[in-house]
């Protein structure tokens, strides 16, 4: 059986689920900086079956990217309801080939709603009432924002 882990850290938790989330939410406030966050799936597929980016090579590129918007390069990216993705003329395409773009960088909304539902159930089973409640409203927020999505 696989187990919905949206961060990949359930068996790390040594104390309350609730108060371990509650403790990166409290991250913000100063004197800490709290880290940016990229979600990446090196492993999407097309229609075909076929990897839609080219491989671990070019993992590169990506990280490229990642490293300016951290670094705070203005004109980047472009905002999606799920955050912000590379705008094509600012990424390395040299000597990519026929790289589906569009696709790679598209918003499946259905798959996105189902995510937030496999949270949502994650948070209910393994945290229950400790879940904070300013990462319902984020993910309720997110939802609304997908489901506006033509």
């Amino acid at each position: 059986m696989i187990m919905h882990d949206p961060m990949a850290m359930r068996p790390f938790m040594g104390y309350n689920f609730g108060n371990y989330l509650k403790h990166w939410l409290n991250l913000e406030a100063k004197p800490h900086t709290v880290p940016k966050i990229f979600h990446v799936n090196w492993f999407r597929v097309d229609e075909e079956g076929e990897f839609l980016w080219p491989g671990f090579g070019d993992n590169i590129r990506v990280l490229d990217w990642v490293l300016r918007r951290c670094a705070g390069e203005e004109g980047i990216a472009e905002k999606t309801p799920v955050g912000y993705i590379p705008k094509k003329e600012s990424f390395n395409l040299t000597n990519l080939g026929d790289l589906k773009w569009d696709e790679l960088f598209s918003i499946p909304k259905y798959y996105w709603l189902d995510d937030i539902r496999e949270s949502k159930r994650f948070l209910e089973d393994q945290v229950g009432t400790d879940v904070p409640q300013v990462i319902w409203d984020e993910l309720d927020e997110q939802e609304k924002r997908l489901r506006d999505l033509l």
